[in-house]
C-alpha cells in the first residue's frame, strides 16, 4: 500500500451506507416489539403496535445515516483542530524556549 492509496483512504468522506441503515431499522424494530411484548406481559394496553414498530425502524436508519454522513465528517473536523491547535502550541513552546 502506497503512501497515496493511505491518503485516499484516510481523507474520503464519511458516506452513509444502506446496509448499515437497515441494521439499524432491523434493530430498532425488534427492541420496540421486545418493549410492546414487555408491555403486554406486564397487563400495559399496546396501542398501534405496527406503526410503533415501523417508526422505531424508520428512526433508526433515520439516525444511522445521519451520524454516518454527517457525524463522523464533524468528529473529524473536530479532531483536526484538536490536532493544529496541539502542534501550534508545541511550536509556540519549543520557540519560547530553544
Amino acid at each position: 500500500m502506497s503512501h497515496e492509496d493511505y491518503l485516499k483512504v484516510v481523507n474520503e468522506p464519511h458516506k452513509a451506507k444502506l446496509s448499515h441503515e437497515l441494521i439499524a431499522a432491523a434493530a430498532s424494530y425488534e427492541a420496540m416489539k421486545a418493549y410492546n411484548e414487555h408491555c403486554e406481559k406486564n397487563g400495559k394496553p399496546v396501542s398501534h403496535q405496527k406503526a410503533k414498530e415501523f417508526m422505531a425502524a424508520a428512526s433508526g436508519a433515520f439516525i444511522d445515516g445521519l451520524f454516518e454522513s454527517k457525524g463522523l465528517d464533524a468528529i473529524d473536523n473536530l479532531k483536526a483542530k484538536s490536532k493544529d491547535k496541539a502542534h501550534r502550541h508545541h511550536d509556540q513552546h519549543l520557540s519560547d524556549n530553544y
